[in-house]
């Protein structure tokens, strides 16, 4: 029997199986303890839960979706016009 290296990884899941709702809400909490901490000047609380949203699946998985799923806005009313 064989021993695999490195840290445990969690199991496969399909991209829309994931709870977004439950997802939201974590990322939301972390960020409204972030604020609290900054407010009464913790920074090293501050510094370590920047970090645990930053490496934590449902920061990750979040951030993946805003920018899978942003469409973008067109800046310059020239796009799909052809030029004269």
């Amino acid at each position: 029997m064989t021993a695999k290296a490195g840290a445990i990884s969690h199991n496969a899941m399909n991209w829309h199986e994931i709870e977004w709702g439950k997802v939201h809400c974590e990322v939301r909490r972390l960020q409204a303890r972030i604020v609290k901490a900054t407010q009464a000047g913790r920074w090293g609380k501050v510094r370590s839960l920047q970090r645990l949203l930053t490496r934590s699946f449902s920061g990750k998985a979040l951030a993946v979706k805003r920018v899978t799923e942003n469409q973008g806005k067109h800046l310059n009313s020239s796009v799909g016009k052809t030029a004269s």
